[in-house]
């Protein structure tokens, strides 16, 4: 009777709470449709999104936040400032009247990359250019002209869409100031009062969008002592665009002057690291094959009482070989979760690549990773219990509840720190309550279930025989102690890791300008060859670091090929830090716990996806080379 209680209430709260969320949801203003197909004189909304520190592209605030207009200018006042500036406004513009500062409904995705658009007050009409318009005449208070101030020496961008087209423009410009003390006498700070829209049409629909400032216009805002008041404009200018697509609209990003020209892509850098890879891998396979071929023709020469005479080598582990690692279920949960992954960074490329996954849609990469990740939830719960049996595990039930949360767990703790930092801050880089709701539901009913499911289907249909070419011994066979320096672990560790992350060194800093700048990645056809480059590279380095552990009678390698393998994620997060102090512009606390706390993020998955390829590679090879000897 108290469960079927509880059930109710439950039931009930659940309700209550998805109300309140609809009617919070539906008080937005519906998003603005892309593609529409415009007739002369329609209105066209621009919606406004956020503004921000051009350097910290994560430290972002609603567009709001600084004193702008709610609302547009009356026609009284229009008509005065147009006989001030001896201008006339065209008799068939829009003069439908809008408010600014109303939310519009969002996508998840838009969500998680900090987007907050609204509504605002300018009023265009499709097709019909205004030479000079009046947005609002502002009495600035000194609290709104310091905010402004300090916006413009932060060096704050903003950013507006027309439909799906970004638009970035600067709040202001500093002059005469010094780069290190700041402020000296003589130098200003303007404020950028007059906005020009360049809007461009095919087919009646809008493919290209640009706003730019006017420097002629600009108010100097030194002074925050006085109240000032600041008069408000905008420009329209409307062109045919007829080599322009609808489809095609956002290749003209990639030519855009607001973003950094330093994202050329050099293709013969990047044809250099994937030629470096493959001779790697090739020098590799051939040295370890002729090693392998000299050692499978000494072994099967000799017989067992030369075989005792032998110092050293690698069949004289067999008996310690198959031996399983300590700490077996988190062992088969790292490699479950690095095979998930792997499967869940394929498919997401193909998907890219294939345009299921828009890449140019605001969020859609994230979103669909968050997706993608409980729905292959499945492939680390079946790959963890299969392995696990195999190694004669028996508490199942906590292998696969340790493997639902090994990955989610650390992105959890970060998430809340940097989340806190966020709203602390007033940023919109936190994550709305709707959004966390959303995610939360999305792991509750789909990623846990389906990674229970892949255990269960492992623990009922999966063979529980490990297969081992040899039969393991009941004591441990003991580990020569003294070794040269070139083969101590330290030094393995370091080869592991350096020589992959060295073939995809020049591919990483274009990754990251796109992931912490505003760069619009596009190249995922790269991107999935140099993926997959990646995972062999490391899968042979480990494979040929084994070898060396096996031949110095070191039988403890199942840990230390998942480790040699996920080095190239520690190094990928040492590769951060450098990239943050001496390849970008950021700062700042917000920024800093973003940066740091998500490539950890990712480089943790790095460590999980590329440890488990590396592993089970060495696995394929330990059991290879061991059925091809004779061993008692």
């Amino acid at each position: 009777m108290i469960g079927k209680q509880a059930a109710v209430n439950a039931l009930w709260a659940l309700g209550v709470l998805s109300s309140l969320l609809v009617a919070t949801d539906s008080a937005k203003v519906k998003r603005v449709k892309a593609g529409m197909i415009y007739r002369p004189h329609d209105a066209v909304s621009i919606v406004v999104n956020k503004v921000g520190p051009f350097n910290n592209p994560t430290e972002t605030y609603r567009y709001y936040s600084l004193p702008f207009c709610h609302e547009h200018s009356t026609e009284e006042e229009e008509m005065e400032a147009l006989q001030e500036e001896n201008v006339d406004l065209p008799g068939n513009i829009s003069s439908e009247k809008r408010l600014g500062a109303q939310k519009h409904r969002q996508r998840l995705g838009e969500s998680i990359v900090g987007d907050r658009r609204e509504t605002s007050p300018y009023e265009i009409s499709f097709g019909d250019s205004v030479e000079w318009r009046l947005l609002c005449k502002k009495l600035l208070r000194p609290q709104d002209i310091e905010k402004f101030k300090e916006a413009i020496h932060n060096n704050y961008f903003f950013e507006m869409f027309v439909e799906d087209l970004p638009m970035w423009g600067y709040i202001g410009d500093i002059d005469g100031e010094d780069m290190i003390i700041g402020e000296t006498e003589g130098s200003g700070t303007y404020l950028f009062t007059h906005l020009h829209f360049l809007l461009g049409h095919n087919n009646n629909q809008i493919v290209a969008a640009k706003v730019t400032t006017d420097i002629d216009r600009k108010v100097d805002i030194t002074d925050i002592h006085n109240e000032k008041h600041i008069q408000f404009s905008y420009s329209v200018e409307w062109y045919e665009e007829p080599n322009l697509t609808w489809k095609n609209r956002m290749s003209r990003y990639a030519e855009s002057r607001f973003l950094p020209s330093s994202f050329e892509i050099h293709w013969l850098s990047i044809i250099n690291s994937f030629v470096l890879v493959l001779l790697l891998t090739a020098f590799l396979t051939i040295i370890l094959l002729r090693v392998l071929k000299n050692d499978f023709s000494r072994y099967m020469e000799l017989d067992d009482d030369a075989m005792e005479e032998e110092e050293s080598g690698w069949k004289l582990i067999h008996g310690d070989v198959f031996r399983f690692p300590q700490y077996p279920a988190i062992f088969c949960s790292a490699v479950g979760i690095g095979n998930q992954l792997i499967v869940l960074t394929l498919f997401h490329l193909c998907l890219a690549l294939s345009g299921l996954i828009s890449t140019t849609r605001r969020g859609s990469i994230l979103a669909g990773v968050v997706v993608l990740y409980c729905l292959t939830s499945v492939v680390a719960g079946y790959t963890a219990i299969r392995l696990f049996r195999q190694m004669g595990g028996k508490n199942w039930v906590q292998c696969v509840i340790l493997t639902a949360g090994m990955f989610p767990a650390p992105v959890v703790a970060v998430f809340l720190w940097v989340n806190s930092v966020a709203i602390a801050h007033g940023s919109t880089s936190a994550l709305p309550f709707t959004s966390i709701l959303t995610i939360t539901a999305l792991y509750i009913f789909l990623a846990f279930p389906l990674t229970v499911f892949g255990g269960i289907l492992a623990k009922n249909y999966a063979s529980p025989d490990f297969n081992a070419p040899t039969r393991t011994t009941k004591v441990a066979r003991e580990i020569p102690t003294e070794v040269p320096w070139y083969r101590s672990r330290p030094f393995q560790v370091l080869i592991a890791g350096f020589l992959p992350f060295s073939a995809i060194y020049i591919e990483l800093h274009y990754i990251f300008a796109s992931m912490w700048g505003h760069q619009i990645y596009t190249l995922f056809g790269i991107l999935l060859l140099a993926f997959i480059l990646l995972i062999i590279v490391t899968s042979f380095i480990t494979v040929a670091l084994l070898y060396f552990q096996l031949a110095r009678e070191d039988h403890r390698w199942w840990w230390a090929a998942f480790i040699n393998g996920g080095m190239t994620g520690i190094f990928i997060y040492i590769y951060s830090f450098y990239y943050y102090f001496h390849r970008s512009g950021m700062s700042g606390v917000l920024q800093s716990s973003f940066y740091f706390g998500y490539m950890a993020v990712v480089s943790f998955a790095f460590f999980l996806m590329l440890g488990s390829a590396g592993f089970q590679f060495s696995l394929i090879f330990v059991k290879y080379i061991y059925s091809r000897v004779k061993c008692d």
